[in-house]
């Protein structure tokens, strides 16, 4: 019997034949009964660097001869916190501003949501609450984040949520508008992912970002970038704004920051919303984390955009991305599945009515290839450090699976 309670996972499921996952090296795993399978996930969604890089382990360990980690609130600080989030802020899709710290992508998004309101009473405006989010948005799972979920199923159960959460269906201007219209007054902030990964990996529409940014600044709301999947490479650039040319209030990031060597999350608040934080200079920010501002995980983020910008992973990203697109269209377009959706270096094949996900992400393993099935989907997100040959082994299990 296993003690291990599993997330995502039936509480009463016998896990005695789970896959075991004994080591990995760059984009590929080895599984406890020796065989080699290509991670077409990063695991989930977050190992950019891949398995084993060197540079991330060799920081890692430099910084754990030192100090492993102490805690930075008032009055300690530290020179990696410090580094790492200059180095979020230089590369982040609006300018100026600070990073707060945290430790996963729930924490992150609790935390804009709790800063969004917070800006919105030390700006005079204590009436703005509102969050809107989006169907198929996902957040993290903190209460903050389910609250915001666009997933009806993973909201319930939980009892009361957080208030004043206010969900529109994705892609639809529209209805944002409307929402904007009857309630502009009283909405702190609009989240969104860039492109919605656990969702189904569903990129915006043509104008939709630009109409969340131009109805945020026409009523004083703040836009919060939720980028847990997008932030650090996965579309070729560092962040999913900058891929779709838009410039929040507020960036959420977690996953690839650190490729999950050491779990690090953050949010960048942007110049507006630090001015708004900022404008009474006794106010006191009550929150935070153990785990903010992580001297290793700060070190493990600080080696990860190096290996980043040293082996050019945003332009692989790009170049791969544009081959892992050619290779799945090709499935779609004979028929093997429904649709291709996707961007970057993220894809996700719909599924016919007859083809179960769970079965297809079998097969494919049995192909020695690890994808994700989602609602109606299976997802791919390879590391950045994959070669063309590895993504086109993907293809080819995807292939494979579909029969």
């Amino acid at each position: 019997m296993s003690h291990l309670l599993h997330p995502f996972t039936i509480p009463a499921k016998d896990t005695s034949d789970f896959v075991r996952i004994v080591s990995g090296k760059g984009a590929v795993l080895t599984l406890s009964d020796g065989r080699q399978v290509l991670d077409g996930m990063a695991s989930l969604w977050y190992c950019n660097v891949g398995y084993g890089h060197p540079k991330v382990n060799e920081a890692i360990m430099s910084q754990l001869g030192s100090i492993h980690a102490h805690h930075i609130f008032d009055p300690f600080t530290n020179d990696v916190a410090e580094a790492a989030a200059a180095a979020v802020v230089e590369r982040a899709p609006m300018p100026g501003g600070k990073v707060f710290f945290g430790q996963s992508g729930s924490e992150a998004v609790d935390t804009a949501l709790k800063l969004a309101r917070a800006a919105q009473v030390q700006a005079g405006h204590p009436d703005k609450t509102i969050v809107i989010s989006r169907s198929n948005g996902y957040h993290g799972t903190n209460y903050g984040g389910t609250s915001a979920q666009g997933f009806e199923l993973y909201r319930e159960g939980w009892g009361g949520l957080v208030p004043d959460h206010v969900h529109v269906p994705g892609n639809d201007i529209e209805a944002l508008a409307t929402v904007f219209a009857e309630h502009g007054a009283r909405i702190a902030a609009v989240i969104a992912e860039p492109l919605q990964g656990a969702g189904g990996v569903i990129p915006p529409a043509p104008g939709y970002l630009e109409a969340i940014r131009r109805l945020c600044s026409e009523h004083g709301a703040l836009y919060i970038s939720d980028e847990v999947i997008c932030g650090f490479g996965r579309l070729g650039q560092w962040f999913g704004a900058q891929h779709y040319g838009i410039e929040p209030d507020m960036v959420t990031f977690a996953k690839a920051v650190t490729s999950g060597y050491v779990p690090l999350s953050g949010v960048i608040v942007g110049e507006q919303a630090l001015g708004m934080l900022e404008n009474n200079p006794e106010w006191k920010l009550n929150h935070g984390f153990t785990y903010s501002g992580h001297q290793t995980a700060c070190a493990a983020a600080l080696a990860c955009i190096e290996v980043t910008e040293e082996e050019g992973l945003l332009e692989r990203a790009r170049v791969l991305g544009a081959r892992l697109r050619e290779g799945l269209q090709t499935l779609a377009d004979d028929g093997l599945y429904a649709e291709l959706r996707g961007d970057g270096f993220v894809y996700a094949l719909v599924t016919h009515d007859d083809q179960d996900p769970i079965g297809v992400r079998w097969r494919a393993l049995d192909h020695g290839v690890i994808v994700r099935p989602m609602a109606g989907s299976i997802g791919f997100c390879p590391p950045l450090v994959s070669t063309e040959a590895q993504v086109d082994q993907l293809v080819d299990a995807a292939a494979a699976a579909a029969r």
